[in-house]
């Protein structure tokens, strides 16, 4: 492999459907397919509709990164696409469309962790970041505080004991009759709101859970709606927001304290959370850490982080084979 390989990434692991083109540490072209208005009207992603509109924008996605970054097919040293985790039919599209692609072209496909992917878009807004670091991951699926030992190493230092974030923030948003995407609006209403209301008693300051905080916020809900009592949707949304951000920032600051590592860098959609960010800054001052934050850009599901994940492992990792298929649930690591 040349010293500089030009990278296709693929993603398509939930509602969006991307690709990119790198080449060494540039960025070619990055392109990102939506679906977020399509699925709003349902309250969620429905995985069937997320397919289908997979398989209608894939090709289309692809010629125009490939057009975006001034690359030919042929051009392509190698690809990498999100096998996992993530909706298998959704995956199963992006899987199926690089395989027959680095079949067709007689290049190596490199099979890339989604989650592993969100961590190596900081390598592209932070050149210079070097392992070993720490990596406060914060998205729909996982939730915790990983150790980047290497480029290809990574150890799950704590993790959530059931919901992820995303996921709670997207439960949440539902139940006070928010529109998906739920973190977002979220983020937004906690600006105007006061986290003055105490949904769970925190016992222990490293545990990150999420499901018991979920069910306290909508039974907090339901007992207001039998006393006749509306609630103050922005004071809920800051209440819940703390409570949820606090829970992972301070595992960080712990992990901080017992690994004495001084880098931390937050992966994720949920790093583009105004109150994350800032609660991640602070804990980087108060211990005297360099903390990093991907752009809003690269915090969503995209193809950039893909590519540079693919390109981490390639000489350090056997390629996939043409037998690759798509798993639902993966581990940092697997």
């Amino acid at each position: 492999m040349k010293e500089n390989p030009i990278i296709l990434g693929i993603e398509t692991s939930c509602d969006e459907t991307s690709a990119a083109v790198l080449c060494g540490d540039k960025l070619l072209g990055n392109v990102i397919s939506s679906q977020i208005e399509i699925h709003r009207r349902f309250g969620g992603v429905v995985p069937e509709i997320a397919s289908r509109n997979h398989l209608t924008a894939i090709l289309p996605v692809i010629d125009e990164a490939l057009k975006s970054a001034g690359v030919q097919k042929t051009e392509l040293d190698a690809i990498g696409v999100t096998y996992g985790a993530g909706l298998v039919g959704a995956l199963l599209v992006g899987v199926s469309a690089a395989k027959a692609l680095a079949y067709s072209l007689g290049i190596p496909l490199y099979a890339v962790n989604h989650i592993e992917a969100h961590i190596a878009a900081n390598y592209i807004s932070t050149p210079e970041l070097k392992p070993p670091f720490l990596a406060v991951v914060a998205s729909g699926g996982h939730t915790g505080v990983c150790i980047v030992e290497g480029r290809n190493k990574f150890r799950m230092l704590t993790s959530t004991t059931d919901d992820a974030i995303g996921e709670a923030f997207d439960k949440v948003a539902r139940a006070v009759g928010l529109p998906y995407p739920g973190g977002p609006e979220i983020d937004r209403l906690a600006k105007t709101g006061a986290p003055c209301i105490t949904f769970i008693e925190r016992k222990h300051k490293t545990q990150i859970s999420y499901s018991g905080l979920k069910t306290a916020v909508i039974n907090y809900l339901h007992t207001l709606e039998q006393r006749g009592v509306r609630p103050v949707i922005a004071d809920v949304c800051a209440s819940f927001q703390k409570t949820a951000v606090d829970m992972l920032a301070d595992s960080a600051a712990a992990a901080i304290k017992k690994s004495g590592i001084k880098t931390i860098v937050a992966a994720g959609g949920v790093s583009a959370n105004s109150y994350l960010r800032e609660r991640l800054k602070a804990v980087g001052e108060e211990l005297g850490c360099n903390v990093y934050f991907p752009p809003m850009s690269l915090c969503t599901d995209n193809a950039a982080m893909v590519a540079v994940r693919a390109r981490d492992m390639i000489g350090e990792c056997d390629p996939a084979t043409l037998a690759l298929n798509a798993k639902s649930y993966l581990k940092i690591g697997d």
